[in-house]
């Protein structure tokens, strides 16, 4: 009997283990698989993609594009122009010597959908001198109505024995080739101006060739883009507005401030303080590789896209709601007409932005539609107050979009 007790307890004693072992193993989550990123879909206020079959002028094509090269078909993708943006990175050798720097084109944009199946987004690069160079970036299968956004090219797109030391302007394209349907299509050409400057090593000996290269991007400065952007909690019923625009030198220390018939609007206060403070921050920084020295490039060959953000300024407002414990915001669609934008930048006000809003709220973007910009905004020209972004190209702008200028923009005075 007491064998036979012992026997019992033991069988007891291993079932109710097991049972605490399930249990414990199911407390345990489960991880899980890291997905794939995926196509963004495309915004409300972002029209859906158009071809970009034409051009203000024609567009420069790299030296080893073929003549037959066909250009994008109308059910096909489209580069969302004001997304590309090309930088010079700097290798710190040149054909196996470290004596000399030399350089490689980094990009980054936005493709409108469709991207079909078996699809290969690739940029190719030609210097005068050098047979073209074709470097693949990551490509992900997209909807009509969404978009991708890639960045390739430098060191993780060319070899570094591929670098070169030219400076001055260089073709460029980007493209898409299917291996499953035999295509390969040109969807953006382009042109961008390299030039360089000294790192901030010493100058002499085995560091005199220490050159850091970098795309002139000049060109931004004159344009400015007003858009909507949707509410966190009620979306397009009471979208907020935005203003962009384009510095040279660190995007930092910048007070924005707006205005209708000469008194400023959106600023609310509650018991002495303000509420809902508009705000600028830059959203894309083309910056050197290396450090250069302030009085050797001009505010460090850096420019920055600016966005300042007016939460209290809303296009109109159709939630329905009523307003909060610090009172209505500001709706543009109630007050049509000329808006002006100031902006003070280390305390000196460096930009001015004029732009009109039309009876109900809704922007004029046929100047962005007209262009194949690609994306839904108004285009606005900025003027440049003072001396902080240095001396600059003012007709720079002409080369727009890497040589896809805009047709029917006039700049700033």
């Amino acid at each position: 009997m007491k064998t036979k007790g012992s026997s019992f307890l033991t069988l007891a004693l291993l079932i109710l283990t097991g049972i605490c072992l399930q249990t414990a193993a199911a407390q345990f989550p489960k991880i899980p698989k890291i997905g794939k990123p995926k196509p963004t879909p495309t915004p409300e206020s972002q029209p859906s993609a158009t071809p970009d079959n034409t051009s203000t002028r024609p567009a420069a094509q790299p030296a080893a594009a073929p003549a037959t090269q066909p250009a994008a078909r109308a059910d096909g993708p489209t580069i969302a122009k004001d997304s590309v943006q090309l930088t010079a990175f700097t290798y710190s050798s040149y054909k196996g010597s470290y004596d000399t720097f030399s350089w490689a084109p980094l990009i980054s944009y936005r493709v409108n959908g469709p991207i079909p199946s078996g699809g290969q987004l690739y940029v190719e690069y030609t210097v005068p001198g050098s047979p073209a160079v074709r470097f693949d970036c990551s490509t992900e299968e997209t909807p009509a109505d969404r978009w991708w956004k890639t960045t390739c090219g430098g060191r993780d797109g060319v070899p570094e024995e591929k670098g070169t030391t030219y400076t001055g302007p260089f073709s460029f394209a980007i493209k898409m080739r299917n291996e499953l349907a035999g295509t390969d299509t040109t969807i953006f050409t382009g042109k961008a101006k390299v030039a360089k400057v000294h790192s901030n090593e010493i100058k002499t000996g085995k560091f005199a060739n220490h050159f850091v290269y970098y795309v002139d991007d000049d060109w931004n400065l004159p344009i400015g883009y007003v858009y909507y952007t949707a509410d966190d909690l009620q979306g397009w019923k009471r979208p907020i507005l935005n203003v962009a625009f384009w510095v040279r030198g660190e995007a930092y220390k910048l007070d924005p401030h707006l205005f209708y018939q000469g008194k400023e609007v959106g600023r609310m206060m509650y018991e002495g303080e303000q509420v809902g403070k508009a705000s600028c921050e830059s959203d894309v920084e083309n910056n050197t590789t290396n450090f250069v020295d302030e009085k050797d490039a001009p505010q460090k060959a850096k420019w920055a896209r600016v966005v300042c953000s007016f939460t209290n300024v809303r296009a109109w407002d159709r939630s329905g709601e009523e307003p909060g414990m610090f009172g209505p915001l500001y709706q543009m669609d109630k007050n049509p007409g000329e808006y002006e934008l100031k902006v003070l930048w280390n305390n000196k006000l460096a930009r001015s932005v004029k732009f009109n809003v039309p009876a109900g709220g809704k922007l004029d973007t046929s100047l962005a539609a007209s262009n194949k910009l690609g994306t839904d905004r108004l285009i606005v020209p900025v003027t440049i107050i003072g001396d902080q972004d240095g001396t600059w190209d003012k007709a720079a702008w002409k080369e727009a979009f890497y040589g896809n200028p805009l047709a029917g923009f006039t700049p700033a005075p």
